[in-house]
Order: C-alpha cells, then structure tokens, then sequence
C-alpha cells in the first residue's frame, strides 16, 4: 500500500468561485481508477503544538495499491486536468509519500 498525502496552501486573493472550483476539481481524483481510498480535509481544530503545521488550506491522502498504481494516478487524465485547471490558485504544495 502506498499512502499520497497532498497538502495544498492557496493563494489568498482567490475569489469564492475560485475555491469552488478548486473543491470541484479536487474531489475528481478520488475517481480515478487506481484509487483505493480518498480523504479531502482542512485542518483540524486540534491544541496548538510546535510539530503541528496548520497553515495550509486543504489536504488530501490518497491510498493506492503500490507504486504501479501510484505511476498511473500520476499519468490519468483527471490527475492531468486537475494540475492544469488548479495549479493557478496555489502558492505552495508539499507532498509526503509513505509506503
């Protein structure tokens, strides 16, 4: 099992529909067909601690079979189409990939 963890800090001048659309688009990676599971969230409203990091805006964590799965999320259209349609309102994204 592969876990995709996507955190996503946007831009802070994106209008309302901006972030609709972002939302939108967003939420169609869980469509694709390599994945096997698929968390959307923003941070959690937990105590404040040095080791938390709470300034981003969105994140998602995708599960996939292996890293065969993983190299076709990367590749699938709707992963492609997302970047392209997105990739505009952020201003910083981190990835963390656990195996």
């Amino acid at each position: 099992m592969l876990l995709h963890s996507v955190y996503f800090w946007l831009k802070e001048d994106l209008s309302v529909n901006d972030n609709e659309i972002f939302l939108r688009e967003v939420k169609k990676l869980g469509e694709i067909k390599s994945v096997e599971g698929f968390y959307l969230g923003s941070p959690a409203d937990t105590p404040k601690r040095p080791v938390i990091i709470d300034t981003y805006n969105f994140a998602i964590t995708v599960i996939l079979q292996d890293m065969s799965a993983h190299d076709q999320y990367q590749i699938d259209p709707i992963h492609i189409d997302f970047i392209e349609k997105c990739k505009g309102f952020w201003e910083k994204v981190v990835i963390y990939d656990a195996d």
